[in-house]
């Protein structure tokens, strides 16, 4: 099986939107041709089987492919790293209290650009721009540690009713598979 990603799709061809303009002048091409074919599908936003799903932004992550996911399934919380920060537990506690979600799945993945970080970017950035940032970069070194402390993070939180379901994998971005990883 051949992926076709838009940055493979030679220019001109019938596949891709025009490449005049910006990138987001191209993304909002591409949605007036999705809207145009758009039927209403009926859903409310409360996710079909239950869960919510917190990843990281990484642009190698299918994430509804790779999971067999299809529309109005789950929830998805997408940040740098896949790191449970305040904000995560605000969108999983809205998601939990008002939309119904009960099982939480965390991925993490090989080979992420927070492994090459470290918290003096902040620094580097307050240097920069005269501001320091307020929020952590949450940099680590060891991918299924991170996990751990993600997993520990939402069980944890006084916000979240349902903490028995909280499980945590890291996606090995050269073959697709997730691996578990062990909350001890």
């Amino acid at each position: 099986m051949s992926m076709t990603t838009s940055a493979s799709v030679p220019a001109g061809s019938t596949d891709a939107p025009a490449s005049s303009g910006t990138v987001t002048d191209r993304l909002v091409e591409a949605n007036a041709q999705y809207a145009a074919e758009f039927t209403d599908p009926g859903m409310d936003a409360r996710p079909v089987l239950n869960v919510a799903v917190v990843a990281c932004m990484d642009a190698r992550l299918d994430l509804h492919a790779a999971l067999g996911l299809d529309l109005g399934d789950c929830h998805t919380i997408r940040n740098a790293g896949g790191v449970v920060t305040d904000d995560v537990i605000r969108s999983l506690t809205i998601s939990q209290r008002a939309l119904g979600t009960r099982s939480v799945v965390l991925i993490h993945h090989t080979n992420c650009g927070l492994e090459s970080l470290t918290e003096d970017f902040r620094h580097e950035l307050e240097m920069e721009v005269g501001q320091r940032p307020a929020w952590a970069v949450e940099a680590f070194r060891d991918v299924d540690q991170d996990v751990r402390q993600a997993m520990q993070r939402v069980r944890t939180s006084p916000f979240l009713l349902h903490t028995d379901d909280v499980r945590g994998f890291v996606f090995d971005v050269k073959s697709g598979l997730l691996r578990e990883v062990d909350p001890a």
